[in-house]
């Protein structure tokens, strides 16, 4: 990646010493490789670990849902992004918009907030991170919880956000490869599977032997099953609430970027969870399988090692090795994103420095990624030593991504109600700052109550446990999310505002020269040398946004796309199955799992062919550029 960024700087108009190309890769990143940042930054070690999980405990409801809970959210950014370069085209960072739209009070919350998440988020990351590794190499978790992020701080440091980008290009590749290779291990070449008939076989022996509560038959072979129902309600709500990467583009490919992405992001746990997951459920009654005569521990279980336990058993030493690499992959993916968020988040120049320059803001930025990779590591430690005390990457997965640990280690709702008051800043002309300020604390307060009162309701009695459950944590953030966008907008009709936007549409880049922008590369005219033409500056990106009409049409176009998605993979192919108490055939099996291997091979094809081809003029004019620059070096050197 270092040797990449240098070509870049030499070879290219696009620095990482520019703050816009640091934090947002000067606006130019097209859709494809867009779409494979996406599906990397988004693609957890919780996303493969507890994919997997669910699919072990619940049968093949499990991944599905977990699909279904990340997705939706993806392709509904489409609209909020839409809007945002229609009504805040400058904004590197919501809290920007924030700031100028409602003031410093309702910013400093917002910016807790964003704090709060990327906090959880590290802390998912390496706790499954560094779990998965000790389980399969021996390593010592807090030695993994160190090194992980101080490794990615490297070339984050030094790219930003590109590098960001290219480095999730070719996490994306190895993730789909090694998905590929289980696939094809586990429904193909294993002697201890090795087709969908055997897998059918062995499942419907594993309904007998360990039935799932819930379930109809105790079958894993139905969408019948209460407890998957629930989990993807707390999926669905946990994913509003999880952090997306500023992945800054053309409008118009941003819209296209997030459509891919929710598709081929879906494929993902749905193809991975449902090979491994169920492997492991299938293999558990083979001597070869770790815990072999006895399943896996709830502890186990709850640790993400389903997976763990069924690439040993599949493909030995060679699947350990493989689920390593793909989890490095996925926390060096998603902790890297998480650090471009740290940096852009930073309010140095709007509280110390509002004077500050592009460069001053980019070594300040340098400075703050380093602090926080230690801090993560410092973070991941502490979360290891609160794994001793149960709770563990179950308790992440379902109840962390709502919460905030406080002084006292006591949790409570707080990022659900957020979501609301997020999405109506950008949307909303009628929003107000009593309304936000009221419908995110009051929400949070609520959703909080009803996270301690329906876990007293349901198990009887309050404990770690018991709130880590999904039926406490849809209590939880269906109040959050509810009570929030009731309160919000009852107190913004109250006194309704009028805002235009004109406070938001004025935010400027970073980097904003003082003379005249250059609109198109025509404008320069015909001798315009290969480095000018290879990028536009940030600046004539950002003035050929499209008109309002089109960024209209755009937004509308997501919000179809969004909620045909939502309907077909939430109510259209599940629901039906749900009521209908359908327990798969070995044909329909066959099918369903014929379609989680198309559809992922589908997906890396756009993660990985797309974005190579939308690049190649660039990519060839950076390796025209750089071999003419070697073989003017090797001539003058030759006539020396």
């Amino acid at each position: 990646m270092l040797v990449l960024t240098s070509l870049q700087s030499k070879f290219s108009r696009f620095a990482p010493s520019s703050s816009e190309e640091f934090t947002s890769a000067s606006r130019s990143v097209k859709p494809g490789l867009v779409c494979c940042g996406i599906v990397s930054a988004w693609t957890w070690s919780a996303t493969l670990l507890q994919s997997s999980t669910v699919a072990y405990t619940l049968g093949v409801s499990g991944p599905w849902w977990y699909g279904a809970g990340g997705s939706i959210q993806v392709a509904m950014f489409g609209m909020v992004a839409a809007k945002v370069k229609m009504n805040a085209n400058g904004a590197h960072t919501f809290l920007e918009i924030v700031k100028a739209r409602f003031g410093t009070a309702t910013h400093l919350l917002f910016t807790v907030y964003a704090f709060i998440c990327i906090l959880v988020v590290c802390g998912s990351l390496l706790l499954g991170g560094a779990a998965t590794v000790n389980a399969l190499t021996g390593m010592n978790t807090i030695a993994a919880c160190f090194l992980l992020p101080i490794g990615i701080a490297v070339y984050v440091v030094f790219g930003g956000l590109r590098a960001t980008f290219i480095c999730d290009w070719t996490h994306t590749i190895i993730l789909f490869i090694i998905i590929y290779i289980f696939l094809f291990r586990a429904f193909g070449t294993s002697p201890e599977i090795g087709s969908v008939p055997r897998m059918y076989e062995l499942l419907v022996q594993a309904a007998v032997d360990t039935p799932v509560s819930g379930n109809e038959n105790g079958s894993y072979l139905t969408l019948k099953s209460n407890q998957g129902l629930v989990f993807g309600a707390a999926s669905l709500l946990s994913g509003f609430a999880g952090v997306f990467c500023d992945q800054a583009s053309h409008p118009s490919g941003t819209t296209k970027a997030y459509m891919l992405g929710g598709i081929s992001w879906f494929a993902v746990p749905w193809a991975f969870g449902s090979c491994l997951g169920l492997s492991a459920r299938a293999l558990q009654t083979n001597p070869l399988f770790p815990t072999y005569p006895a399943p896996l521990s709830a502890e186990q279980t709850s640790a993400g090692l389903a997976a763990a336990a069924a690439a040993s058993v599949l493909m030995g030493k060679g699947g350990a090795i493989a689920l390593l690499l793909v989890v490095f992959m996925a926390v060096t993916s998603a902790a890297s994103s998480e650090l471009i968020a740290v940096s852009s988040i930073v309010i140095y120049r709007t509280y110390w420095r509002p004077q500050a320059t592009g460069a001053e803001i980019v070594r300040v930025s340098h400075y703050f990624i380093c602090i926080w990779a230690i801090w993560m590591g410092c973070w991941g430690t502490i979360v290891s030593c609160l794994n001793k005390a149960n709770i563990d990457l179950g308790w992440v997965r379902y109840t962390v991504i709502f919460a905030v640990m406080t002084a006292n280690c006591s949790l409570g709702v707080v990022l659900s109600s957020a979501v609301i008051p997020i999405v109506l800043t950008v949307l909303w002309s009628k929003l107000t700052r009593a309304g936000v300020l009221c419908g995110s604390v009051i929400g949070a307060c609520l959703g909080m109550l009803a996270w301690m009162i329906g876990c007293w309701k349901i198990y009887g009695t309050i404990n770690i446990t018991n709130l880590a459950e999904p039926y406490s944590a849809v209590c939880s953030g269906l109040t959050g999310v509810l009570t929030s966008g009731l309160i919000t907008v009852f107190v913004s009709l109250m006194r309704p505002s009028k805002y235009d936007f004109a406070g938001t549409r004025a935010i400027a880049l970073l980097d904003a020269p003082s003379g005249g922008i250059v609109s198109d590369l025509e404008k320069l005219g015909p001798d315009l040398d290969t480095k000018s033409r290879v990028c536009i500056s940030a600046e004539a990106v950002v003035e050929n946004s499209p008109s309002r009409d089109v960024l209209q049409q755009i937004f509308q176009r997501a919000a179809w796309y969004s909620f045909a998605m939502s309907a077909i993979v939430i109510i259209v192919v599940p629901i039906p199955m749900f009521f209908s108490r359908y327990i798969f055939s070995e044909r329909f099996f066959a099918f369903w799992v014929a379609c989680s291997i198309v559809w992922v091979f589908l997906s890396g094809s756009f993660c990985i062919i797309l974005p190579l081809w939308e690049s190649r003029v660039e990519m060839t004019a950076i390796m025209s550029e750089g071999f003419m620059s070697l073989k003017n070096l090797v001539y003058s050197r030759s006539n020396k």
